[in-house]
């Protein structure tokens, strides 16, 4: 057995992997912005678009992190990390490091990647799939 036969057997725990870590940091953008945590003010609420950019982020980023509706909300956060970058650093210039934009692309990228490969292995819904076909005995 080569090395990429053995890379690709763990490809599922590895996106799993990624989706978490993800999730996580997307998560606690979200939770900085709206509860001014993690050394960030709180962002009045209804603030447009900071607060609502806050709403998705802490959802979809715990939404993702577990597993749960992985695509829908990869989707809606890719879209809205997009939007963050052509609005509030595109216009400062092309390139990320111009504009400070490198953390809306990496995860509007990084979303569009979970929106087409899904939530890998480690997810919630999958563990509760699991137990069920081993209770049934694998049938089912």
């Amino acid at each position: 057995m080569g090395t990429t036969d053995r890379l690709d057997r763990h490809q599922p725990l590895a996106l799993g992997l990624f989706r978490i870590v993800i999730g996580l940091l997307f998560t606690s953008e979200g939770a900085a912005t709206l509860f001014g945590v993690l050394g960030r003010d709180a962002t009045p609420a209804g603030d447009w678009p900071f607060w609502y950019a806050g709403l998705i982020e802490l959802v979809c980023g715990a939404l993702i992190l577990l597993g749960v509706l992985t695509r829908a909300a990869a989707f809606l956060s890719s879209g809205a990390m997009a939007f963050a970058y052509f609005t509030e650093h595109q216009p400062d210039g092309l390139f990320p490091l111009q504009n400070s934009g490198l953390s809306p692309a990496l995860f509007c990228w990084g979303f569009l990647l979970l929106v087409f490969f899904g939530p890998g292995a480690m997810s919630l819904p999958g563990l509760f799939h699991r137990d069920a076909a081993a209770a049934s005995g694998g049938r089912g």
